[in-house]
């Protein structure tokens, strides 16, 4: 079972719950009802398959913050062979809202960086909430050196609500700490892979996902601001915000996997499990793992001025006209 239900999945839960239920009833009895136990699986299976087609983007964002969802962590234990972490900025601290070390992904050995999020109360304090300060920023950088003295392609994970707006982090740089990793990931002579794999917030995204690939995960989202934020700029006159605000700011955003390839802004997207990645956690991380592997081939083919290059034209494409 899990564990979470957002409210648009609670028909879904009701019938679940039933399942488990049914299947207690019988454990090591004589009662045999596999039959209603089949029925109710293939009614879970239709009504998810139903309210998963249809979700709007504020539904997505919902999703993509979902408690059970797997962060670089889960991904890395899963599809990292040999990980070894690496700590520090080499200058302040160890940002434990930044993770990355080396490893190898299907035999290719690859620098990986990632944001991670905190699962229960004390892990999330710990991580920060996935909120990275300056100095986890310029531990990123120093791990993408890394890469590029050894010759490695760099793999990173994207899923942050967005860079530590605290006032130290804003003393100690956090824009100028940004603004050096955009710079520098643009001019890396490796290959450079990014993959959002579930809230892609704000510039405290960006600063990990310069690159010459950029892949979403189906249900992630990928934004300049949050639908709060924006609804609490455009929308907030007297009182509270509503559900309704938040869902008309995620509209306007345009900030879905699918939204996004359109505009040409993401590469590919990556398929989920019906249900999303926490459904079926082993299957997410193997099709992220098939995803890089090819695309680390594809991009290992060109020379380090071509990378540069392409990566440039790339971004400069960016850009709609009406």
């Amino acid at each position: 079972m899990i564990k979470s239900y957002l409210e648009f999945e609670k028909p879904i839960e009701d019938l679940e719950l039933k399942v488990e239920e049914l299947r207690r009833i019988s454990d090591g009895k004589d009662i045999n009802l596999s039959g209603e136990v089949k029925k109710l699986e293939k009614r879970v299976k239709e009504m998810r398959t139903e309210i998963f087609s249809k979700l709007t983007p504020w539904q997505k964002t919902l999703l993509a913050r979902h408690p059970d969802r797997p962060y670089t962590l889960d991904y890395i234990g899963l599809i990292v062979e040999d990980f070894v972490e690496l700590h520090g900025d080499r200058r302040y601290a160890d940002d434990k809202a930044i993770v990355g070390g080396i490893g190898r992904i299907q035999g290719k050995s690859v620098v990986i960086v990632g944001h991670q999020k905190g699962r229960g109360t004390k892990e999330r304090i710990y991580r920060n909430f996935g909120q990275p300060n300056p100095e986890g920023y310029r531990k990123a950088m120093r791990l993408m050196e890394l890469a590029e003295k050894f010759k490695k392609p760099l793999i990173t994970f994207v899923d942050t609500p967005g860079a530590f707006p605290g006032l130290g982090a804003e003393e100690r740089g956090q824009a100028e700490a940004i603004a050096t990793n955009l710079m520098q990931m643009s001019r890396l002579r490796i290959p450079v892979i990014s993959v959002v794999i579930g809230e892609g917030g704000s510039g405290g995204a960006l600063a990990l996902s310069v690159a010459d690939r950029l892949f979403m995960l189906e249900h992630a989202v990928y934004s300049v601001i949050s639908p709060e934020g924006c609804a609490a700029i455009l929308f907030r006159k007297n009182g509270e915000l509503s559900q309704e605000d938040y869902s008309r700011a995620a509209d306007a955003l345009k900030l879905t996997a699918q939204d996004l390839l359109g505009f040409k802004i993401i590469d590919d997207i990556i398929a989920e499990p019906l249900g999303g990645a926490h459904r079926n956690v082993q299957q997410t991380a193997e099709n992220i793992a098939a995803r890089i592997s090819t695309a680390i081939e594809e991009l290992s083919a060109k020379g380090p001025g071509k990378l540069v290059e392409d990566r440039y034209k790339r971004l400069k494409k960016i850009s709609s006209f009406a």
